[in-house]
This record gives C-alpha cells, structure tokens and sequence, in this order.
C-alpha cells in the first residue's frame, strides 16, 4: 500500500532532482552553450523559457504571465495535492500507479513553479532532435510530468476496462 508520506515523498524526490539538475546546468553551462553526448540525437544545453510549455506565454506581458503561469499552476498544484493526500491506496500494482502517477505530476508541477516564482523563468537543459526534427528543450519536471500523466492515462484505461468486465 502506498501511504500518504511516500507519495509526498515521491514527489519531494522528483523536485530536488530536479533543482539539483537545473542548479548543475546553470551553474557549468553559459546561456545557449550545448554539450553534445550522442550527436545527432541528444544534447545538454542550457535555455531558460519564460513561458509554459513549448514557450507559450513567453512574449507575454509579465503580470498576465505571472498570473497565468503561477497563479493557475499554484491552484492546480493545490488540487493535485488534495487528490494525492485524499485517494485511497491499494496493493501493488494496480492501487499504487494512480499515487504514483500524481506524486510524478505534482513533483515535476512543484519543481517548475519554485522556478516561475524564484527566477521568473524554469531552466530546460534536455534537447532531443533527430536531424531538422527538434523537440522544445526540457527538464527533469517535464519528464515527470508527462510520464506521470502516461501513467494515469493508462491507469484510467486499466480501470476502465475493469468496470467494462464487471458490467458485462
């Protein structure tokens, strides 16, 4: 059973990797310096995007940015904190990959809030592409974002096909 300071544990671990990641790349990297560890696939860099996610609101005026982009993350973080502390826990696997799934959201969430409120922007340091083909630079926070958010998907599916099952 995944108890409540586990979850928040995991989501704990999730925000101090990545602040210790980001503090690595802000400290050893320039601004747009690129360290190439498999060429043509995957390089380190540094980029700070003022906006959300694939630079959305980065051209926008600061008091609707810092509205949008801390004020709704901040209610959101809230909602995803009382859904952590208030869902049930159950047996591995399947009671545990809901909590899990929401302590990755919520950690990676919280990791790119202390960001916004702190600098004003969230360090991305991860860039894969392959040839012309790039996907925006990213963080440890983005990644488990969207894999906690694979994870509920697919924890709603499992569950979805459950209730089909009993219903039939």
């Amino acid at each position: 059973m995944m108890r409540r300071p586990v979850r928040f544990g995991i989501a704990g671990l999730v925000m101090v990797i990545d602040r210790i990641t980001k503090y690595w790349v802000e400290q050893s990297l320039s601004a747009f310096d690129t360290i190439v560890v498999i060429p043509g696939v995957f390089n380190l860099v540094h980029a700070q995007n003022r906006g959300a996610a694939f630079g959305i609101l980065n051209e926008a005026e600061g008091f609707l940015r810092s509205f949008v982009l801390i004020g709704v993350s901040g209610a959101i973080l809230l909602y995803l904190a009382h859904q952590l502390y208030t869902l049930p826990g159950g047996t591995w696997p399947a009671g545990m990959l809901t909590p899990a799934a929401l302590a990755l959201v919520l950690g990676g969430a919280c990791g790119n809030l202390f960001d916004r409120i702190w600098r004003g922007s969230v360090t991305d340091f991860l860039q894969v592409y392959i040839g012309s083909y790039e996907w925006p630079s990213f963080n440890v926070a983005d990644s488990a974002i969207t894999i906690g958010a694979i994870l509920l998907i697919f924890s709603m599916w499992r569950a979805g096909r459950a209730g089909a099952g009993r219903s039939a």
